[in-house]
């Protein structure tokens, strides 16, 4: 009979993640997805606790008072703009549980097992992975937190280290299969996957993360996937394989995007300052105040706002949304252009306008904001910067030579909030800030916008 509400309630688990799987993929059904996602853990938790093998339940509920405390404060405080940072830590804590019931297992295993085992094989190949993944994610939360410098961090024979880092993890690996392992062997495996891991991210740079992210999604993915042909465990094998070819395709979107290879993201350094051909050279731009934004917007039938991640650190989302509500009212057509890479994850943009309450059908994709733009009045770009940079689509020496962009320079306006004149993470000049039609907005683009939004409404009441 036990084993029958398992089963049963480990094929309703599956289906749950597939079903949410599905939905989450379209913001319009991705609450549904959720919600369906979690009704699916639930079952698989509850199915886990019924198994027969169960038999210290004091050491469970433990777990998970602890896991609460760490986790509840970590999803109610983290605010909106911070969830790639969330998302990487949490790819930290699950593939190091995956990583240590690994070790768990593999130590429950007395005899010697030939290298071509199944169960054996899988448990080094899920160890390898979960540990890798674990501290890589770990560098990525400090990349994206800006605790560790956002540019790629390299050095001379980098490439060999990481090579020999990796051959002594899976030779190692190996040898715990010949000798049953070994407890030297085991340190030795450990500590190489975990020095790997950080080998691995290191050099990365901050305009990757989207990337990155979504490769370590199928790292631990895969992991858990091999953790279940170890256990036996069919719940696993599914969500592990749900979990990793999503990751994985997920990372091939968003390597077109940028048009560039997996090899080229993991080994090629991309976001390191470039030498500028024009050192010392003052090029003039042309700035306005939020006055004059406000009222070159008013006069005006369409816009295009181009968000990117300077809008999430400045948390200028809310604002972004007063200001969509302004326009409109004054009969203007306003749309939001997403870049697929735009922010530190996958729909990083899309989540922040969401919470913002942005109506979704005002947001559009990059193909379709590239065929309006040269009928569009202004292109008022928020914190995006490599994503807009005409380089990628006419200077084929352009570090970001045929990187897919928002064409946002062939409107008919174009207006760009910033800080300043600091490059993007590609290190290198944004010749769309030195065009005729282009005007610089300085500031924080929360405090430029809520000023742009306060002159609206007074020449509204005026």
């Amino acid at each position: 009979m036990t084993s029958t509400i398992v089963a049963a309630a480990y094929l309703g688990a599956a289906g749950f993640f597939v079903l949410g799987l599905m939905w989450m993929s379209h913001p319009t059904s991705a609450r549904r997805g959720v919600r369906a996602a979690e009704l699916g853990m639930v079952l698989a938790v509850g199915g886990t606790l019924a198994r027969p093998e169960v038999v210290n339940y004091e050491l469970i509920v433990t777990a998970f008072l602890v896991g609460s405390l760490i986790g509840v404060p970590l999803a109610l405080l983290m605010p909106m703009t911070a969830i790639p940072q969330r998302t990487a830590i949490s790819h930290a804590f699950g593939a190091l549980a995956s990583g240590l019931i690994g070790v768990v297992e593999f130590s429950k295993m007395s005899e010697v097992h030939p290298v071509g085992s199944v169960a054996p094989l899988a448990l080094v190949f899920e160890m390898l992975l979960g540990f890798l993944t674990a501290t890589a994610s770990v560098v990525a939360f400090l990349k994206l937190q800006e605790i560790l410098p956002t540019r790629p961090l390299t050095f001379r024979g980098q490439a060999a280290l990481n090579l020999s880092l990796f051959l002594v993890s899976v030779v190692s690996g190996l040898a715990l299969l010949v000798f049953s392992g070994s407890p030297m062997t085991f340190v030795i495996f450990i500590v190489s996957s975990l020095i790997f891991g950080i080998a691995l991210i290191i050099p990365i740079g901050g305009a990757d993360m989207p990337t990155v992210i979504a490769l370590l999604n199928a790292y631990a993915g895969l992991a858990s996937s091999a953790l279940g042909f170890a256990m036996g465990n069919k719940l696993l094998i599914v969500t592990g394989a749900l979990d990793g070819s999503s990751g994985f395709v997920l990372a091939v979107i968003m390597c077109k995007a940028m048009n560039r290879s997996f090899a080229n993201v993991l080994f090629g350094g991309f976001g390191q300052i470039q030498p500028s051909s024009k050192k010392g050279e003052q090029r003039p731009v042309r700035s306005s105040s939020p006055d004059e934004a406000a009222l070159l917007m008013d006069s005006l039938q369409s816009v295009v706002i181009v968000p990117g991640y300077g809008m999430a650190v400045a948390q200028a989302q809310h604002k972004i949304h007063d200001l969509f509500q302004q326009l409109c009212s004054r009969g203007i057509s306003v749309r939001f252009a997403i870049h697929p890479v735009a922010g530190r994850m996958p729909g990083h943009m899309n989540v922040l306008l969401a919470e913002a309450n942005v109506p979704y059908d005002s947001l559009i994709e990059m193909e379709d904001s590239n065929a309006e733009m040269p009928n569009v009045d202004l292109a008022l770009i928020v914190g995006a910067n490599d994503v807009v940079n005409p380089a990628a689509r006419d200077d084929p020496n352009s570090i970001i030579a045929g990187m897919p962009i928002i064409e946002a320079d062939r409107a008919r306006t174009v207006m760009v909030i910033k800080r300043g004149m600091s490059p993007g993470f590609a290190g290198i000049d944004n010749e769309l800030y030195y065009l005729d039609k282009t005007q610089m907005l300085f500031g924080d683009a929360k405090d430029f916008i809520a000023e742009v939004n306060k002159s609206l409404a007074g020449e509204a009441h005026g």
